[in-house]
């Protein structure tokens, strides 16, 4: 990857998009943003009662998200995002047309696995089969990759690098 880019890090919750965005924002030498910042409280609330989001609320958030990929444009940068439907990669690509987008991806028993370990994480493993259901894979026309979840975070994150250096190919 010569010109750095905005690599949009997406996937259902529990993927470990929080994980792997600062390593592979390290490994790329670019800055990393959390996603789940960009959410205004009242989504945070609302998916803490184990209420899915819909997407009237998910609008202003991946607007925000857009607006910080398109601040970094030409610099580089990772930001996490469920990213689930293809509209709303759309969405993002409308604010930020050159990020691509890495699909963070596995069984669903280790991402629940996953969920039930982590600690002081809004999402609930209740909301779960509400992710997959809104899933849209990348479609052969979309700027992206897909990577495993399997393994450490390290080895995660060594995938993901090669995998957006093959697609800078």
């Amino acid at each position: 990857m010569s010109t750095p880019r905005v690599v949009v890090l997406m996937g259902v919750a529990g993927t470990g998009k929080t994980t792997i965005g600062p390593l592979l924002a390290e490994a790329l030498g670019v800055p990393y943003a959390e996603g789940d910042d960009f959410h205004p409280p009242a989504n945070i609330a609302k998916m803490s009662a184990g209420t899915p989001l819909d997407d009237a609320d998910r609008l202003p958030w991946l607007d925000a998200i857009g607006q910080w990929a398109h601040s970094r444009a030409g610099l580089g940068g990772v930001v996490s995002s469920s990213a689930l439907k293809r509209a709303y990669r759309d969405r993002l690509r409308g604010e930020a047309p050159g990020a691509v987008f890495l699909h963070l991806t596995g069984d669903r028993a280790l991402i629940e696995q996953r969920m039930k370990e982590r600690k002081g994480h809004f999402m609930p493993t209740a909301l779960l089969d509400s992710q997959f259901a809104a899933l849209q894979p990348l479609g052969d026309d979309e700027a992206g990759v897909a990577v495993d979840i399997s393994g450490t975070p390290q080895e995660i994150t060594e995938r993901a690098v090669a995998a957006l250096r093959r697609l800078g190919d």
